[in-house]
């Protein structure tokens, strides 16, 4: 997992509130068993146009089809992202398309710790900042979004400045690229000591022929 302390980004601004986890992968491509391949069907239902003579054609209107958006480091969404069914899929899909941060005012609960757990920084910030960050992005598409994680402070190229909270545990984990599997391996030496030691009772001990 990436470690992340500061980023910089220009932002796209996703004005839509309580976008849940279907819109960010759609069902039909939870097939795969990989965590990776989803970026392309991020938003699948959005960025393609669903009916009409144009079915299956990008839509040029979506703001992750604009060109002036492409390599976005940074989400700016509505209130209760990630919400609905408790599928991991979503924060892969928005990782492997390149998002490392989504700012919102409020996240589900359940997509808050997946996407933590899958290298993440997840943003709270109140409701007015959220617009007035989506407002510059949507006005200038090379509005500049600043995370310091270490710090918890946003900032842009425009003055605005915010403080944010974060799980310290969440935090530590994000600042060293630390996923579960790495947490574990921190303990790589006293784990393997003891299953030498397992092994070697466990051989030790006598046995009963019947």
């Amino acid at each position: 997992m990436q470690p992340i302390n500061v980023l910089t980004s220009i932002a796209v601004p996703l004005d839509i509130s309580n976008i849940d986890t279907d819109q960010i992968i759609p069902k039909q491509f939870l097939k795969r068993i990989e965590r990776t391949g989803y970026g392309e069907f991020l938003f699948f239902d959005w960025r393609q146009i669903q009916e009409g003579p144009h079915t299956g054609e990008l839509n040029a209107a979506f703001v992750l089809n604009r060109p002036e958006y492409k390599g976005a480091r940074v989400l700016v969404a509505g209130k209760n992202f990630g919400c609905g069914s408790s599928r991991e899929h979503a924060a892969w899909a928005l990782t492997d398309y390149g998002f490392l941060a989504v700012i919102a005012p409020s996240f589900a609960d359940i997509f808050f710790s997946n996407a933590g757990k899958n290298g993440m920084v997840l943003v709270r910030l109140p409701e007015e900042d959220v617009n007035l960050l989506t407002h510059r992005s949507m006005a200038r598409p090379g509005h500049s979004i600043t995370i310091n994680l270490e710090e918890q402070i946003v900032t842009d190229d425009e003055g605005f400045k915010a403080t944010f909270e974060v799980d310290p545990f969440r935090k530590y984990c994000l600042l060293n690229g630390l996923d579960d599997i790495g947490l574990t391996l921190r303990h790589e030496t006293e784990l393997d000591l003891y299953e030498a030691q397992h092994d070697a009772e466990f051989w030790l001990q006598p046995r009963t022929v019947s």
